[in-house]
């Protein structure tokens, strides 16, 4: 009987230990993440409006419909990327993520306070020679730091109602995201 029970006991730590490591590789072993499904539709360091997602058409899984989204697929290789993103009127975010999907920053309209989100995005190597006097994060300047050079910028902006998809898209498409010195 205990014989079984250690069998048994074994079994389920080792299944386990299967699924923990299956679970944990999965991300890195997917070829078709976020990333590589925008690769061939978006430049890089340039914003780029996406389609509304449909049940039969969507680039990426679980879109919310309700939302405008628009993606800058960036590169920090030739410097830091300037984004400025407009806000909408009812609710706009802007969601940041390394090569591999890991989401490493957000910020949203009620965060930024303004009529707009404007940030630098940097390598810490790129934060370390900004100048020291210029090494002040405030309300009119804030320095996001990658932990990759390469990267997905998401910004989303809520249409309330399927009427107002428009405004919300156009809201977007004011977004700009390019190379830029940091001032």
């Amino acid at each position: 009987m205990i014989r079984a029970l250690l069998w048994i006991l074994g079994a389920i730590l080792l299944g386990g230990i299967v699924h923990l490591s299956t679970v944990l590789v999965m991300p890195q072993a997917a070829t078709q993440d976020a990333y590589a499904r925008l690769l061939p539709i978006t430049p890089v360091n340039a914003m780029v409006p996406l389609t509304v997602p449909t049940a039969e058409n969507s680039i990426m899984p679980f879109m919310d419909p309700a939302f405008a989204a628009a993606v800058c697929r960036y590169d920090l290789s030739a410097g830091a990327i300037k984004l400025n993103a407009p806000l909408s009127q009812a609710y706009t975010s802007v969601t940041f993520y390394t090569r591999n999907s890991v989401a490493y920053y957000a910020i949203d309209d009620r965060a930024a306070g303004r009529r707009a989100i404007e940030l630098d995005l940097m390598t810490p190597e790129q934060h370390a020679q900004v100048p020291e006097g210029e090494d002040v994060t405030a309300a009119d300047r804030l320095i996001i730091e990658s932990p990759t050079k390469t990267g997905l910028i998401v910004l989303r902006a809520l249409a309330p109602e399927p009427g107002l998809m428009a405004m919300a898209r156009r809201a977007l498409a004011n977004a700009q995201c390019h190379l830029g010195p940091v001032q």
